[in-house]
């Protein structure tokens, strides 16, 4: 797979970076169809989200947020797959999407398409973009042909990114479900000293987003993780599985919601600016300059 020319030149508005917020009234959603292709097109569920556009000529160079839809395993875990809960691909959608979408326009010089985009891995489509996002995959089933594509795709160039999901369970499901991938690789520890930490905005810790509810009362609290989850979920692991050349190829972000913290930024101001402002964009941001420029 060939990457774009992207416009990545990134460079801070501010040296202290501060993002500001933003109170709308949202709208209900529910089942999306797979009519539905961009996350443009689904009413939000949280406070709004911003619209913008690109100048013309550079309606194809520019990043993509790519959500991958999928379908969930039944492991006897309610039916929920083998990690449990009842969320499955659409979790977050359409808030997490744009929101992150919008910080990257605002926030950098990256041209972002505004509408992101829904694809499922056996879509042909799917070569055309260098990024994509899965959701609780402690759910996640992947069929044969699905495995291959994925496998293609990563081989080639892309990038994959999982986000929310929890506990032992969970992880099981995501390291079994990778093996149909690449049984010939494991999971790694990505390091804190990995160049991805460093390159827009330094991350000293891998600090954890829980969800909102969870993270408005955390300062009373003091809990940020989620308790219904077995094993230790108070522990935020990114764990990475790596090409020949040492290029990521998949990045597992486990006991942590960094969805929530893009979807949900405008609903609680403590929650704002302890969760959403300093570690799910931040972590955000440097995992799509760091994949687009490596």
């Amino acid at each position: 797979m060939k990457r774009a020319a992207y416009s990545v030149g990134f460079f801070l508005v501010l040296a202290g970076l501060t993002f500001a917020q933003r109170r709308y009234g949202g709208g209900e959603g529910g089942y999306i169809g797979e009519d539905v292709k961009t996350a443009r097109e689904v009413g939000s569920h949280s406070t709004g989200t911003e619209v913008w556009s690109n100048p013309k000529g550079f309606e194809k160079d520019v990043f993509t947020f790519v959500r991958i839809r999928y379908d969930r395993g039944n492991f006897g875990f309610g039916g929920f797959g083998r990690g449990g809960g009842r969320g499955g691909w659409s979790t977050d959608t359409p808030d997490s999407d744009l929101n992150l979408s919008f910080r990257l326009q605002q926030m950098t010089s990256l041209k972002v398409d505004p509408d992101g985009r829904y694809i499922r891995l056996t879509d042909p489509e799917l070569a055309t973009y260098p990024f994509i996002y899965i959701v609780e995959p402690g759910g996640l089933y992947l069929s044969e042909p699905e495995a291959l594509a994925l496998r293609k795709y990563l081989l080639n160039g892309g990038f994959l990114l999982l986000d929310d999901f929890w506990g032992d369970r969970a992880w099981l499901n995501v390291a079994q479900e990778l093996k149909k991938v690449f049984p010939e690789r494991n999971f790694a520890e990505l390091g804190l000293e990995h160049p991805l930490y460093h390159c827009v905005f330094e991350i000293k810790a891998k600090a954890q987003v829980p969800n909102v509810d969870t993270g408005a009362n955390s300062q009373y609290t003091g809990v940020t993780w989620e308790t219904q989850h077995d094993g230790d979920v108070r522990t935020v692991h990114h764990r990475a599985i790596f090409d020949d050349k040492s290029r990521i190829m998949v990045l597992a972000l486990h006991n942590t919601d960094n969805g929530d913290g893009w979807e949900r930024e405008g609903e609680d101001d403590y929650y704002f600016h302890n969760f959403s402002e300093k570690v799910a964009y931040p972590l955000g941001i440097n995992i799509v300059f760091y994949v687009m420029t490596h």
